[in-house]
C-alpha cells in the first residue's frame, strides 16, 4: 500500500464517487473533495487549494463548467509536489471546431497537457446513467423525452466503465503517460432508440419527441435552469448532430482488456431498480 494520496475532485459527482470507491478497494489513500464533501473544494476559491493538495501525488480532475481555472490549479499542483493528473473530458474534443459547447473541457485539456506533469486525458461520450439520473430521468418517468437530437447515433458509455478506466489509470503510473483515451460504448444508438429500449425494459409507455434547440432551451429555462446552462446543453446537441462524436473507440478495451458494457446492460439494471417509476 502506497502512502501517496490520490485526490479525487468532483467526489460527489457521477464519476468521482465511483472512482473514489474503487481506489479505496485497491487500498489507495484517497482524499475525496467537492463543494459538499468533508474535504471542501471550490474551483472559484483557489485560496483553499493548497490545503487540499497537501501530500497529494495524483489528481483525478473533473473540470469546472467554465474555461480558465484549471491553469491555476495545475500550477498550484506542480508547486505542491503532485506528479500525475488524470483529466475527464469529452469524446472527440479535437473535432468540436468552433462550437461554443465544451470550451471548459478544451481549456482544461490545454492546461493539463501543457503542464510539466505526467498526464492522461479520458474523453467520455454521454453517460448512459444520464437516463436514470439528471437530467433525463424525470421526463422519462413522466412518459416523454423531448430533445433536439435526430438520426445521428451516440455511443453512450456506462459510467461504471469510465470509473473502472479512471481507477486503473490512476493506479498505474507510467503506463498511461501522455495518452488520450476516447471512451465510448460498443455501438451507437439514436436517442429515440435509447428511449425505446428503456420503454420496453421498464414496461412503461415512454415516447421520444424531437424538438428544436430553441424549443429545448426554452423548456429548460421554464423548468428552472439558468439561460446559460440551458443554452450550453442545447449546444451539445447541435454539436452532436454534426456527427463529430458518433464514432466508437477501443479506449475501454485498451485500458481494461475487455469490451465496454452495452447500453442494454445499463437499461436492465436501471429497470430492475425501477428507475423510471413515477
Amino acid at each position: 500500500m502506497s502512502n501517496d494520496i490520490t485526490l479525487v475532485l468532483g467526489a460527489t459527482g457521477n464519476t468521482g464517487r465511483r472512482v473514489a470507491a474503487r481506489l479505496r478497494l485497491r487500498d489507495t489513500p484517497v482524499r475525496a473533495a467537492s463543494r459538499s464533501s468533508q474535504t471542501p473544494f471550490d474551483w472559484f476559491h483557489p485560496a483553499g487549494w493548497d490545503q487540499v493538495l497537501r501530500g497529494v501525488t495524483v489528481v483525478y480532475v473533473v473540470p469546472p463548467p467554465v474555461p480558465g481555472p484549471v491553469y491555476e490549479f495545475v500550477a498550484q499542483a506542480e508547486a505542491a509536489g503532485v506528479r500525475r493528473l488524470v483529466l475527464l473530458s469529452g469524446h472527440g474534443a479535437d473535432d468540436w471546431g468552433d462550437s461554443p459547447f465544451g470550451l471548459d473541457m478544451r481549456s482544461a485539456e490545454d492546461a493539463v497537457r501543457g503542464s510539466a506533469l505526467e498526464w492522461t486525458v479520458l474523453r467520455a461520450s454521454n453517460f448512459a446513467q444520464n437516463f436514470d439520473g439528471h437530467p433525463f430521468r424525470v421526463p422519462l418517468a413522466a412518459g416523454e423525452l423531448a430533445l433536439p437530437a435526430g438520426a445521428v447515433p451516440e455511443p453512450f458509455i456506462d459510467v461504471e466503465d469510465v470509473a473502472d478506466v479512471a481507477a486503473a489509470v490512476l493506479t498505474e503510473p507510467g503506463r498511461h503517460a501522455g495518452r488520450v483515451y476516447e471512451l465510448t460504448g460498443p455501438r451507437g444508438l439514436t436517442w429515440a432508440e435509447a428511449v425505446d429500449l428503456i420503454s420496453r425494459a421498464s414496461g412503461r409507455p415512454i415516447v421520444y419527441r424531437r424538438v428544436s434547440p430553441a424549443e429545448y432551451t426554452a423548456t429548460l429555462v421554464q423548468e428552472g435552469w439558468s439561460e446559460n446552462e440551458a443554452q450550453h446543453l442545447a449546444e451539445m446537441f447541435v454539436l452532436l448532430e454534426r456527427g463529430v462524436a458518433a464514432w466508437t473507440s477501443d479506449g475501454v478495451a485498451t485500458v481494461l482488456g475487455r469490451a465496454p458494457r452495452t447500453f442494454e446492460d445499463f437499461v436492465l439494471r436501471a429497470a430492475a431498480a425501477e428507475a423510471w417509476r413515477c
